[in-house]
């Protein structure tokens, strides 16, 4: 197959649940028998968006989106106004529905909503007022450094709860979060002592809105990214609980994915009367929008960085490579829990705004793909985007980014395709570790997220990977991975989730193949191992002397003068003292 038929999108549409395709017939007679209409609150890190799907063909018909926010007020702290957030969803709801009459429809044929949404980021509450006590801390803020230091040096291991909860100790998740707003925010510490306290994660604030404060719940995939959610139970863990000095009362109660949580209340909002039947986390909905139900099913979301989930079935695998144990799915209180192996590229797209905004090798991040083009390989050069350590499956805090390989003849197209290519080293990385560890052969790769429509990468992805790579036509399946599973609840009955026999008129693919051989994968791949060698160690921790620097200096001239004046005193007595006694 050439070049041009891989990346042009013309291919055979390809299903990851292998369904069957029906003809064009059918899929007309599809898209007349509706049984209802789905929303998706779809809140995301950047954009919170609302959209809604036909059933049971799940085309969306029309949606709304808007930016989200982030405040910085110091390096490394990410925050998000609460009330932000629910203005915005209310904002998107209520334009969205307004289209609907241009299609036939109205906000009565809306039968159900779910909600997606970034996890672990953490928002506190007034149980009383149902204000937020403090900004909502983003899942990326690193403020809990010192409290992951103490919880490790108590416990011993930074992998001590790993059994239990399938996560590291780590800044990343929602428990570390909750302790450092009781230990540092009064108002948080003051609602706690008078049990008006709430806590949990994105998806139980907007449901606390949406319901005047009736419901208080989340769902396993959240759950499981708080670092206090037991993995065989699915309920909160009290020796978490305990470690963490978290009260069971401040948090949601845990339930499926899909089914009736009860119906929304909240004047403000213009779904009013409408019911909740579905809650997922956004990668964890992604892999369900991929159809990745099958165990080894394996997608790629590709943004500014990039998150791997590989389908484990309903069985926990605990990975001895840093990646982390979580819960993919579970579509019903009786259904199986679905678990899934995890991994993520710190720095994916972010590597190429990098070269736009930094060192101004691109004019614009989106232009690249037609700058790598512009030569034939990369010459060599590699690049190891280690601008704040490397995560799976190496963990050294102590690397730093490097461009190695360079010439005389280096251009700036020859390290805008090794940034690329430094995308498809990383995911490899992962991907070489979730097929030893979960036992089941990855045969192909799902792609979606902004990133994909460079068709360059997607083809030196397959290439690095060995992998055909299966291309989402959605752009982005998290909205429609969580509009199946509300609409499939128990109790709402708009499509069965029957991924074998029926035919998702959206779920189309186009495909990658692989066109280098064996040997050549591996003479790359094992050129990048040496250049992420390289970047290893880099950073030294300098050790404390006794010598007096100038930082010593300035601090000791800024003793106040009467402390000098006191011990030239006392010298002079001293001095004075001895004299007379001699």
């Amino acid at each position: 197959m050439s070049k041009t038929s891989m990346t042009e999108g013309k291919n055979v549409p390809n299903s990851s649940a292998d369904v069957p395709f029906r003809s064009k017939e059918l899929r007309k007679q599809s898209l007349i028998q509706h049984t209802g209409l789905v929303g998706v609150i779809d809140e995301g890190t950047k954009t919170i968006g609302f959209s809604i799907y036909t059933t049971p063909d799940f085309k969306e018909i029309a949606a709304h989106r808007v930016e989200l926010g982030v405040i910085s007020s110091q390096d490394g702290w990410y925050e998000q106004d609460p009330l932000e957030m629910m203005a915005s969803i209310n904002k998107c709801a209520e334009e969205a529905i307004k289209q609907l009459p241009e299609l036939g429809f109205s906000s009565s044929d809306i039968i159900t909503v779910g909600i997606t949404n970034q996890r672990e980021t953490t928002i506190v509450w007034d149980a009383v007022t149902g204000k937020p006590l403090y900004n909502a801390i983003v899942w990326k803020d690193i403020r809990t450094s010192s409290t992951v230091e103490q919880i490790v040096a108590k416990v011993q291991d930074p992998n001590y709860f790993k059994r239990r909860t399938g996560l590291p100790i780590s800044t990343y998740f929602s428990a570390l979060k909750i302790r450092w707003l009781k230990d540092n925010v009064p108002e948080v510490r003051q609602a706690c002592r008078e049990k008006r306290c709430k806590a949990g994660t994105v998806d139980s604030w907007i449901i606390w809105n949406l319901t005047n404060g009736a419901l208080h719940i989340t769902d396993v995939t959240n759950a499981s990214r708080t670092l206090l959610m037991n993995l065989e139970t699915q309920n909160w863990d009290p020796v978490l609980l305990k470690t963490f000095a978290i009260r069971e009362e401040m948090l949601p109660s845990i339930h499926s994915c899909s089914e009736v949580f009860g119906k929304i209340t909240s004047e403000r909002s213009a779904l009013r009367g409408i019911t909740l039947s579905g809650i997922l986390g956004n990668q964890q909905a992604s892999l369900l929008g991929q159809m990745c139900v099958k165990p080894g099913q394996t997608k790629n979301t590709y943004r500014s960085g990039c998150f791997l989930l590989c389908n484990t079935g309903d069985k926990p695998v605990f990975s001895s490579h840093g990646l982390l144990t979580t819960v993919a799915y579970k579509l019903g209180p009786q259904a199986p829990t679905i678990y899934a192996l995890e991994g993520s590229v710190s720095v994916a797209g972010h590597a190429l705004s990098w070269l736009q905004q930094k060192v101004r090798l691109l004019p614009d991040s989106r232009d690249a793909e037609k700058y790598a083009e512009a030569v034939p390989t990369a010459g060599d050069v590699y690049f190891v985007p280690a601008f704040t350590g490397l995560y799976a499956p190496y963990w050294r805090q102590n690397a730093r980014g490097i461009i190695i390989g360079l010439t005389q003849f280096t251009r700036k197209n020859h390290i805008v395709r090794a940034a690329l290519e430094s995308i498809c080293f990383q995911t490899r990385d992962i991907l070489e570790c979730m097929h030893q560890e979960c036992g089941y052969d990855i045969n192909k790769l799902h792609a979606d997220g902004k990133l994909t429509t460079n068709n360059l990468l997607m083809q030196l992805q397959a290439d690095t990977a060995g992998l055909p790579l299966f291309r989402s036509q959605l752009m982005d399946s998290t909205a429609f991975g969580a509009a199946m599973c509300a609409a499939q609840a128990e109790g709402i009955g708009l499509c069965k989730f029957e991924p074998e026999k029926r035919y998702y008129e959206n779920v189309h693919y186009d495909t990658f193949l692989p066109t280098t051989t064996e040997q050549e994968r591996e003479e790359r791949y094992g050129k990048w191992k040496r250049a992420v060698e390289r970047s290893l160690g880099w950073v030294i921790k300098q050790k404390k002397t006794r010598t007096h620097t100038e930082e010593n200096y300035r601090m000791l001239s800024s003793l106040p003068a009467s402390i000098f004046l006191i011990s030239t005193f006392a010298m002079l007595v001293h001095s004075l003292s001895a004299t007379v006694k001699s």
